[in-house]
């Protein structure tokens, strides 16, 4: 508990740059699959896309958002999914 304290302190007190990191994250991995298309590294876009998401919700929280703590908590299923998915066992 003590662990997670400290990193909600370190998220409050660096927001905007926790934020921003999560968003370059996301254009990042879907800018990765837009120009790789089929070839892209499936399993490693899921997972950076699930990080992503967990940074951002974590923001939402902060920042008592009730929408965007939405959107992006579902972007932690929609990764989970896509993780399980590019490992093969969804097939």
């Amino acid at each position: 508990m003590k662990v997670l304290r400290w990193l909600n302190g370190v998220v409050s007190q660096n927001l905007r740059t926790v934020e921003m990191i999560g968003v370059l994250m996301r254009i990042f991995s879907f800018s990765l699959v837009s120009w790789l298309g089929p070839d892209s590294p499936f399993f490693f876009v899921w997972a950076f896309n699930t990080v992503d998401a967990i940074m951002l919700s974590w923001c939402a929280v902060i920042r008592k958002d009730p929408a965007y703590t939405v959107l992006n908590v579902f972007w932690i299923g929609v990764g989970a999914v896509g993780m399980y998915r590019a490992t093969g066992f969804g097939h």
